[in-house]
């Protein structure tokens, strides 16, 4: 029976170690896409620096235990894939979102982690220091599970998924239930208890794709209406035009109307100027041209 657990434990480790692996490889979509737009937009980075700190955390944790070395392992490989992933979003942020990264990066990782290491060598001993790791990690995975809740807010707000990455939810569930079982089989609970709830976030999130995903966003359709009243004012410019053509060719009409009619007397010259009046064509002189053959 111990015998079986024992390989069932491993077959859950390594299955972990394969789909965490994923998990890591995830966001890579993600970055092609702020690679291609020269811009993090949207996304944070909070996820990526929060998912550096518990893998350096459970590294810890593992070097204090002597059973758990697949944990060494696949946390090893995403130290390094999300410094990668930081670097590259620190690269193409603005100005505001790479501050607000660095701060977070020196308070985790620089100050948090170094203050966690210094104060469990120095304060605790023994077992004791290997339960307290324990604790701060189990504290930090439900932090790394929650960290896309800013994200799902985003979704539900905009009824947009752009942000939310689904490749990386189903990696996420699947991780969840694998290292759930693993801590289960260990009997460690403070591997076992943090994936509960990552299993619940994971299919939350996919709920939420799913259900977003052929919605319009809310800034599309402010769009949408922008475009449709500028449509309707250059439908309306035209008869505009057209109208005014139509009361100019009026107003000519009545000012032709206006003007008084000269009277004619029935030879058809003016009475009002006698003067006027055409000369008799007998008294007008005659001029003959001769044409020789």
């Amino acid at each position: 029976m111990t015998g079986n657990l024992a390989h069932l434990t491993l077959a859950f480790g390594l299955l972990g170690n394969v789909v965490s692996f994923m998990v890591f490889l995830a966001p890579i979509p993600t970055f092609y896409k702020v690679y291609k737009k020269k811009s993090t937009e949207g996304f944070q980075s909070a996820p990526y620096v929060v998912g550096l700190f518990s893998a350096m955390l459970w590294i810890y944790y593992a070097l204090l235990k002597t059973n758990v070395m697949l944990l060494i392992t696949i946390n090893s490989v995403g130290c390094f894939i999300e410094t990668l992933y930081i670097c590259f979003f620190l690269f193409y942020a603005p100005k505001k979102a790479r501050m607000e990264s660095l701060k977070l990066i020196v308070l985790l990782i620089v100050v948090g982690f170094g203050l966690i290491v210094a104060l469990t060598q120095f304060l605790a001993s023994g077992v004791t220091r290997g339960v307290i790791i324990g604790w701060i990690c189990l504290v930090f995975s439900l932090c790394v599970f929650v960290a896309p809740l800013g994200v799902v807010r985003q979704v539900i707000k905009t009824k947009s998924v752009e942000y939310m990455p689904i490749l990386l939810s189903v990696a996420l569930t699947l991780s969840a239930v694998m290292w759930f079982f693993y801590g289960l089989l260990l009997g460690d609970f403070n591997i076992a208890i943090p994936n509960v709830l990552g299993f619940i976030f994971g299919v939350l999130q996919m709920i939420l794709y799913y259900m977003y995903k052929n919605k319009k966003p809310v800034a599309g359709e402010k769009i949408t209406t922008s475009e449709a009243k500028n449509s309707e004012m250059e439908q309306k410019i035209p008869e505009f035009k057209d109208q005014k053509i139509i009361d100019v060719v009026k107003l000519e009409t009545l000012m032709h109307s206006d003007i008084p009619k000269p009277k004619l007397h029935k030879n058809g010259y003016d009475a009002d100027h006698g003067d006027d009046k055409p000369k008799d064509p007998s008294n007008a002189p005659k001029h003959t041209i001769e044409v020789k053959a």
